[in-house]
């Protein structure tokens, strides 16, 4: 039965990933994103609603915010206002790979501790 879960594969080899249709997402929008060495995104831009939360998966870079430039690398994540001005560029020796995760700014009511259920009884995965 998989009527509580859609399990998708995506390329991480692409430049770019977007999970929102593939896994028709209702309260986030997530991407996987690869920029080439030396690589820019080619655009400054900002949101109305949305704050971006990165995560750097490898590879290093340089991260622009409000007119500030910060170095990033493999390991780094941070979080970005909606109206943060932000571009990224990888360093000029190696690819800048990262996830960006896109939720509206304010709305998180609870999270992993406040809003799971664990259940004592019934079906459990063949390794518990």
């Amino acid at each position: 039965m998989m009527s509580h879960y859609l399990l998708a594969s995506i390329d991480m080899g692409e430049g770019r990933s977007e999970l929102h249709q593939l896994l028709h997402l209702t309260g986030a929008e997530i991407s996987c994103n690869t920029l080439p060495a030396g690589v820019s995104i080619p655009f400054v831009h900002a949101h109305t609603e949305n704050e971006e939360i990165y995560l750097v998966l490898d590879g290093s870079g340089q991260l622009y915010v409000d007119g500030e430039e910060v170095v990033i690398r493999r390991g780094d994540c941070f979080r970005i206002d909606p109206q943060g001005l932000r571009c990224l560029r990888a360093a000029g020796d190696s690819p800048l790979r990262y996830v960006c995760i896109q939720v509206r700014a304010g709305s998180l009511g609870n999270f992993t501790q406040s809003d799971a259920v664990v259940l004592q009884d019934g079906p459990k995965p063949s390794w518990l």
